[in-house]
């Protein structure tokens, strides 16, 4: 069956019957080049300069450097262009050189590593943690080193990605996003029936930029004798009285019994963590695969042992943060956008056409607004959106630009709420 373009996504390309790749990668080079034809191709587009409120942007309907706001960076705080933190990493590079030269079992342990280690921990109120070079690698290795076929995962729908690929050599079974009873159903159903039993949540959730029932979930966990983990990449530094996201907005340090994360959103680096008992966190740094064989981070990662100082010694940027999310989030409302259930620096526009979701982009572009139109298997198929981060360095003008592109691409495409 031919595949449609003005319906298709991403997804439709990742296994068509009676092809093998090298044909699916040409079908799929034909559909990119329609969305570019369309000026729908919003991926992939060269940056200029650093990360920042504002980007220069090499756009595929110019052919010269365009300025726009940028919507796209997970880099909440600014922290990736933090004086502090810069000098924090030109410290490790000139001490420790540019790379680490070996996996962590043989050789490429340093006394970096080890702080970061503690460090990371202490933040949680915990005692040991494991490093990885991704904070995707921290979920999908963690959970493939845990996680077998006797045993059992039971993930909220609208995990990441990386949870999903973690599990593929274990059971799984899903439940609605944030439906409490749908969840106490299969926990129920559970009981006695595998040998680890793993519930694994989001803190904040990536599309939607909503929470999870923290509290309730982790009763309903440990009351049927699960395991809770919870994946709080896009929390840190941004939710919590002191940054420590969602767990602390719950006070629930003492109820995860896995957490992990990224140092790449509002920390401002790159690499993933795990917190969990110092015996699971040994297990992990000897059995993990891909911790195991796969060569350790740079000393450039220095500069996160100063961004975990500086979420408690500037908490006025995480104020900044707070009062540009909802600046953003109060003027979309008033314009009639429908953002959901957001309640962190994640803002969805809900579009639910692809079409649209699409030619909102484009416009957006035009106008100079960067952000990232996402549809399925991002969301499901009447869930495209136009998704926006938030960062503590966008200035009011900046946020005003916005809002007012969006009320220019709602009197062309009518996706408002006003439109209904």
């Amino acid at each position: 069956m031919p595949i449609h373009f003005e319906k298709a996504s991403f997804k439709d390309f990742e296994n068509i019957a009676g092809q093998d790749a090298f044909t699916t990668a040409s079908q799929f080079d034909e559909y990119l080049n329609f969305l570019k034809a369309n000026g729908h191709l919003n991926y992939r587009i060269e940056s200029l300069s650093p990360v920042g409120p504002e980007m220069n942007l090499m756009l595929p309907a110019y052919d010269r450097p365009t300025w726009s706001v940028c919507l796209v960076s997970n880099d909440y705080l600014g922290f990736s262009q933090h004086p502090k933190i810069k000098e924090a990493v030109i410290r490790g590079i000139q001490q420790f050189g540019t790379g680490s030269g070996a996996s962590p079992a043989i050789g490429g342990h340093f006394v970096y590593h080890r702080e970061l280690e503690k460090k990371i921990a202490q933040f949680y109120k915990k005692k040991d943690a494991i490093l990885y070079t991704t904070g995707y690698t921290a979920n999908s290795a963690t959970l493939q080193c845990l996680l077998h076929k006797e045993d059992l995962a039971i993930l909220d729908m609208a995990v990441h990605a990386s949870v999903y690929e973690g599990c593929l050599t274990t059971n799984i079974k899903t439940f609605l996003h944030n439906n409490l009873e749908m969840l106490e159903t299969v926990l129920r159903n559970a009981q006695d029936k595998y040998r680890t039993r793993m519930v694994i949540i989001d803190g904040v959730y990536s599309q939607d930029g909503d929470m999870a029932y923290l509290d309730k979930i982790a009763d309903l966990t440990h009351q049927y004798g699960a395991y809770l983990v919870v994946d709080d990449a896009h929390g840190i530094g941004v939710v919590g009285k002191t940054g420590r996201g969602v767990i602390e907005l719950y006070d629930a340090f003492d109820h995860v019994d896995i957490i992990t994360g990224t140092f790449s959103k509002a920390l401002g680096n790159i690499g993933g963590y795990v917190i969990a008992r110092p015996e699971i966190i040994t297990y992990l740094k000897y059995q993990s695969k891909q911790h195991l064989f796969s060569t350790t981070a740079t000393p450039a990662i220095m500069g996160i042992l100063k961004a975990i100082d500086l979420i408690d010694e500037e908490p006025e940027r995480r104020a900044e943060l707070w009062n540009n999310i909802n600046y953003l989030k109060n003027g979309l409302i008033a314009l009639g956008f429908d953002i959901g259930t957001s309640a962190s620096a994640v803002i969805p526009v809900k579009v639910g056409d692809i079409f649209k979701t699409l030619e909102a982009g484009r416009l957006l572009l035009k106008f100079g607004v960067y952000t990232n139109p996402i549809m399925y298997p991002a969301v499901s198929r009447k869930n495209a959106r136009i998704r926006m981060n938030v960062m503590a360095t966008h200035t009011r003008e900046h946020l005003d630009k916005v809002l007012n592109s969006f009320e220019e691409v709602d009197k062309q495409l009518h996706i408002s709420k006003k439109h209904i």
